[in-house]
């Protein structure tokens, strides 16, 4: 009798919706992450923020700084801590060209999505991205605006 492999939705997708607004996203990446077993059931549970978080080197590895998950509930006296850095799993010509490119001025790199991929394993996208100018934030918050009015007037045609 065969087994039938069933698909694996993942219903987690915690986006980090600053990121798009505060940065002009140029390139993005998807990463691994390093956890700990009540880690990876706070996130299953969706329990998990990416407000506030960076990514940054160190000896050639990149880690992310400030990303909660918090504790996972039947978690006993081995739970982990809140807000610790989590080392990113990246292949070494993608690091090497992420290192570079942060070099430049005005460039960081930020989380953007923690999901579940179709494995289980937890992976977050992280992008290379440039600092927007004021109004660049403003022109985001027109196009928004404009998108919802044309929505609205559409919808009431139907």
């Amino acid at each position: 009798m065969a087994k039938k492999q069933q698909a694996y939705k993942s219903k987690v997708n915690i986006k980090n919706k600053r990121a798009e607004f505060e940065y002009i996203l140029v390139d993005t990446y998807t990463a691994g992450i390093v956890l700990t077993g009540t880690e990876i059931k706070s996130i299953r549970n969706g329990k998990a923020s990416l407000v506030d978080t960076y990514c940054y080197f160190v000896n050639g590895e990149l880690w992310v700084k400030n990303m909660h998950i918090s504790q996972y509930s039947y978690g006993s006296y081995n739970n982990h801590v809140e807000r610790r850095d989590r080392k990113l799993l990246l292949n070494k010509k993608e690091l090497r060209s992420l290192a570079q490119d942060i070099k430049s001025p005005g460039y960081t790199i930020v989380p953007v999505l923690l999901h579940i991929n179709e494995k289980g394993f937890a992976k977050l996208d992280i992008a290379l991205a440039k600092g927007k100018k004021e109004y660049d934030k403003r022109q985001t918050l027109k196009e928004k605006e404009d998108r919802r009015e044309m929505d609205r007037v559409y919808k009431a045609l139907l």
